[in-house]
């Protein structure tokens, strides 16, 4: 048993990569089950953000990168493999607590992350078991230690937050500017706080469910619009930020060009925050038309981190100590069964020699069959206390998974329990390999 997590985030793949590699919620059930069905994965979690989509994993005999970087590179079209990162064990713990805890964002410290990770598992459910459920569970207690204990949530970073920074570039100040938002989910409610913080006059909302747009936009004071009347109030706005789930884009060249006469030279900064993009790359063609994407948003990653720095080396002390917390419980986890399937097989090969070493002895007394009997149980477990003790001394340090694999090939303890089941006679171990 091994748990791995094989994926691309901001940090490997550009925007472009993770835009073809994004699975939305509805077809993450599809996509996890082609995960399971593959070798090797007897449980697995998709978790599929604007900034990352990673596979976690549970594997058991075989190795299951393989099918999985498959299915990746079917979703982009071509090899995934070089934007792909794995992680195993320890690493792929220590991974999904940090990503929890907002510190493997683009933007370090983002609240947003810990929900996005709930969300995933609460969605993956049926593909999950006892080790990744704990596992979730475990990173969502680590990311409140995280934001409680340290200052790495200071500030209400956001990827909404710091793109509305980033319009500031091109106006200086947003105060009385004009702001539309498109889309009525989290991201966009963030925006429209930020925009309100930052004295916009004017805010629009505008989504395809009218309903929303108009709940969110009653909570901030901002007026709600549908999709198909937002384009005629586009030539007011000074800044359009778009957060949909749209697979293709919502924001096209056609949509925009016409209202660039009434604008009258005035610039138009669109902050496109959604992933898959929500807006056409020929739209930053045109003139006085500033296109920001997700991966310009690095700027404001780096001060982000650079204000959170001191507080960094305290998250990760929290981090390794819940780790090992979970690795002693999961190679604990391990090791339990593989103890009893130890026993259970050097059990039968004493079995099977005392009724081989009967026949040999011929008849005999009640008393005399007890007592070697007894002599067999006492040499079996003599012999097997001290790989026993250290098993279990294994799971408390850190190398029990190793050392349980170990013992299932020096024991051969799949190559005797198959040889029972087959009703075989001779128990053999497996031929050693050879370079």
């Amino acid at each position: 048993m091994a748990l791995i997590v094989v994926g691309a985030s901001h940090h490997t793949a550009p925007l472009a990569v993770r835009e073809q590699l994004s699975v939305p919620g509805s077809a993450a059930s599809a996509f996890l089950a082609e995960v399971i069905e593959g070798p090797g994965a007897r449980e697995a979690v998709l978790l599929s953000t604007c900034n990352r989509t990673e596979v976690y994993v549970v594997e058991g005999d075989q190795d299951s990168v393989p099918a999985i970087t498959a299915l990746m590179s079917a979703r982009l079209g071509s090899d995934a493999g070089t934007h792909l990162f794995v992680r195993r064990d320890r690493e792929a713990i220590a991974h999904l607590f940090r990503v929890a805890s907002g510190m493997d964002s683009m933007i370090v410290g983002e609240a947003q992350i810990h929900g996005q990770v709930r969300d995933a598992w609460e969605s993956c459910r049926g593909h999950a078991g006892v080790v990744l459920n704990r596992l979730f569970q475990t990173s969502l207690l680590v990311a409140a230690r995280v934001r409680t204990e340290t200052g790495i949530g200071r500030g209400a970073a956001s990827v909404s937050s710091a793109a509305v920074q980033l319009s500031k570039k091109i106006f200086g100040s947003l105060n009385g500017r004009h702001a539309m938002v498109l889309g009525a989910g989290e991201m966009a409610e963030v925006a429209l706080a930020c925009f309100a913080d930052e004295g916009v006059r004017v805010a629009i909302v505008a989504n395809r469910t009218y309903d929303k747009a108009a709940e969110l936009g009653a909570r901030y004071g901002a007026e709600a619009l549908r999709y198909d009347e937002a384009w005629s109030r586009l030539h007011d706005m000074d800044v359009l930020l778009t957060s949909t789930a749209s697979r293709r884009p919502v924001v096209c060249e056609a949509d925009v060009r016409p209202t660039l006469a009434a604008r009258v030279g005035r610039p138009l900064c669109i902050l496109d925050i959604a992933l898959p993009r929500d807006v056409e790359p020929a739209v930053a063609g045109l003139d006085n038309v500033f296109l920001y994407d997700l991966d310009d948003l690095r700027a404001a990653a780096a001060a982000a981190l650079d204000r959170r720095s001191e507080d960094l080396p305290a998250a990760e002390r929290i981090i390794e100590a819940e780790r090992e917390k979970y690795w002693q419980w999961l190679t604990g986890l391990a090791t339990v069964p593989v103890l009893t399937e130890f026993r259970d097989a050097m059990d039968r090969v004493r079995r099977a020699e005392l009724a081989a070493a009967g026949k040999r002895l011929g008849t005999l007394t009640a008393e005399q069959s007890e007592a070697i009997d007894h002599f067999s149980r006492a040499l079996m477990n003599k012999f097997l206390h001290e790989p026993t003790v250290r098993l279990r001394a294994a799971a408390g340090n850190g190398h029990g998974l190793g050392i349980i694999d170990a013992a299932r090939y020096l024991f051969a303890l799949e190559t005797i329990a198959s040889s029972e089941s087959s009703g075989g006679s001779e128990v053999k171990a497996p031929a050693p390999e050879r370079d």
